[in-house]
């Protein structure tokens, strides 16, 4: 999976529709290999960013979990220790 897409699934608070659009455009990037389309493919690959985005809003809203919502900033402390450890930043 590309690192720039994040799981969305079970944080509180939810995910929002800037998150969900962005982790569809990375998808859409990975897949076509472009980061940005030439003018030809551009219509094609704003669409597919909007069409997986709604989907992935369903998906989101369709999912069921019986943990504990886990809570984004204290996950995204826990990364940057990680980051810490792995790569000697301070």
């Amino acid at each position: 999976m590309c690192r720039n897409i994040h799981t969305l699934h079970n944080f509180e608070p939810r995910a929002t529709a800037a998150e969900v659009e962005a982790a569809a455009l990375q998808y859409v990037r990975k897949i076509s290999g472009s980061t940005k389309p030439s003018k030809a493919n551009e219509e094609a690959f704003n669409r597919a960013v909007h069409e997986i985005a709604h989907a992935t809003e369903h998906l989101l809203e369709s999912l069921v979990t019986h943990a504990p919502a886990k809570d984004r900033d204290a996950e995204a402390a826990k990364a940057r220790a990680r980051a810490e450890i792995r790569y000697g930043t301070a």
